[in-house]
């Protein structure tokens, strides 16, 4: 039997409840996975237990794929008007929207970031992403193509079907809109997997996709692990495209499984490790500030985070000095809390993962110019911390940490930040600061980044592409470009007068 999930806030930045069934979300139903086997959900703020939810396995996804399947033949895919699924996009925007505090403190309570952050940026934007397709999905259209006088030719783009979609722990929410809103504008169904780590606000979406009207089967959520769920999901041979968000090193296996399969269609947002470039001319302050916000933002854990800080040469001590007391000067601790600027890590596991690079930074004989250590004595707290001292090939400099370490490093001039910022197998994101618009632009344009900022970091539109070079990834989310990974193509040709 499916449990439900009763919880109550009395905090300073929040007072309310929340009550929702625990279970996989398959065909409009909420339902106890086929081995009656639970995860536990931990609060990283203290390591206690906040609730247990169902978890899913092969079985299920295969339930879930088929309920998909029959949603996109018969009340779902192309048998639902653009019109109609822009109204049903609306819908759940709506009650998203109705729903704003509710959801952002499931955020802020399962993945610990503040409350204030969850509810001013990741719900605020969220919610714009799902209206954002919502006047999209009768907007998808081809083209008619002149060849002669005797044929008419013209291109459908038409829905894969049924879609695969794997989260990250990071933006829960945020990024399950990111992945739902193009899909479901495009008329597929999808089987989409939760973190295990941060469930919460998927499985409470279920409901608000339910309320909003969406056929059964339109859209299935999962929760459960990634050797299980996440490759049954990539092997599935009656799945028509994969989506995935996390680690370059997962996004390998989902890549290798996609191809082995059925060769399905593949898209990638994986890992970055971006330079964040200050020129001698930038507006001084304005970079800290922004520096600060580029790695500390998300407590270090986005894939976008600016973690190497190249800073030139005639101004570096003048920087660091800034942004040490910058950095300083983030509160860490209870997200729910409101002068709080950085709650703890998301889990055990990734805690020690950060701590782990931190030593290894140490022992490679880079300088812990501040933090370093634990916060408090409970929960998966790290202090925000700055290496300086580095070398090219240290493991703090080449690999994501995902946490809040930053290396800064000097330069000297255009040709040796360019070396050092391009010298990486990620390419996600860049930024630069200068004055010189001349220089801010040229520099922008030779960093081998999918998005470059100008005089600012991690600013992101659900209308604005997002996506990788190199092994940061395949494919982009956002903006009209996502659609592009969500339709076919097919040609037809109508023949009035050729003769054979």
């Amino acid at each position: 039997m499916v449990h439900t999930f009763t919880h109550e806030w009395n905090t300073p930045a929040h007072k309310g409840k929340t009550s929702f069934p625990t279970g996989l979300f398959i065909n409009g139903q909420f339902v106890d996975g086929s081995d009656g086997k639970e995860i536990e959900v931990i609060n990283p703020t203290n390591g206690k237990l906040i609730t247990k939810v169902s978890e899913g396995t092969r079985k299920d996804v295969d339930t879930a794929v088929a309920a998909a399947r029959k949603a996109v033949e018969t009340t779902w895919g192309l048998n639902v008007s653009g019109a109609k699924r822009g109204e049903l996009l609306n819908n759940l925007a709506n009650l998203m929207e109705k729903n704003k505090a509710e959801l952002a403190a499931l955020e802020a309570m399962d993945n610990g970031k503040t409350y204030d952050w969850a509810f001013g940026t990741d719900l605020s934007f969220g919610i714009s992403v799902i209206k954002y397709y919502a006047g999209w999905a009768d907007k998808i259209h081809g083209q008619s193509i002149e060849t002669d006088e005797r044929k008419l030719v013209y291109t459908r783009h038409e829905p894969f079907g049924v879609v695969g979609q794997i989260l990250p722990w990071n933006f829960p929410l945020l990024l399950f809109t990111w992945k739902i809103g193009p899909a479901l504008a495009a008329g597929n169904a999808i089987v989409l997997k939760s973190s295990e780590f941060t469930p919460l606000t998927a499985i409470r979406m279920g409901q608000l996709i339910h309320e909003a009207g969406f056929p059964p089967g339109s859209v299935n959520i999962i929760t459960g692990y990634g050797p299980i769920v996440g490759a049954a999901l990539s092997e599935h041979p009656d799945i028509d495209k994969i989506a995935f968000t996390g680690s370059t090193l997962v996004g390998r296996k989902v890549m290798e499984a996609a191809a082995k399969s059925n060769l399905k269609a593949t898209t990638l947002e994986l890992g970055g490790k971006s330079p964040n470039i200050i020129f001698e001319d930038a507006d001084l302050e304005q970079a800290v500030n922004w520096a600060a916000h580029g790695i500390f933002w998300n407590h270090g854990q986005a894939c976008c985070a600016g973690s190497r800080i190249f800073v030139q040469s005639s101004i570096y001590d003048r920087f660091l000095k800034m942004f040490t007391e910058k950095a300083k000067s983030i509160k860490v601790g209870d997200p729910f809390h409101t002068n709080t600027d950085q709650g703890p890590q998301v889990s055990q596991i990734q805690y020690d993962r950060i701590m782990g690079y931190i030593n290894s930074g140490k022992e490679q004989g880079a300088t812990v110019h501040l933090g370093g250590d634990r916060y408090g004595n409970e929960g998966y707290f790290i202090n925000p911390t700055i290496f300086t001292d580095t070398k090219p090939d240290m493991k703090i400099v080449q690999e994501e940490i995902f946490g809040p370490v930053g290396v800064v490093i000097k330069f000297e001039d255009e040709e040796d930040v360019l070396r050092q910022a391009n010298d990486t197998v990620y390419g996600l994101a860049a930024a630069v600061f200068s004055q010189n618009i001349n220089r801010a632009l040229q520099t922008a344009h030779k960093l081998k980044a999918g998005t470059a900022w100008v005089n600012c970091v991690n600013q992101l539109h659900p209308n604005v592409p997002f996506g990788g070079y190199k092994q940061s990834g395949i494919g982009r989310e956002l903006g009209e470009y996502a659609l592009h990974h969500y339709t076919n193509v097919k040609a037809v040709h109508v023949n009035f007068g050729h003769k054979q």
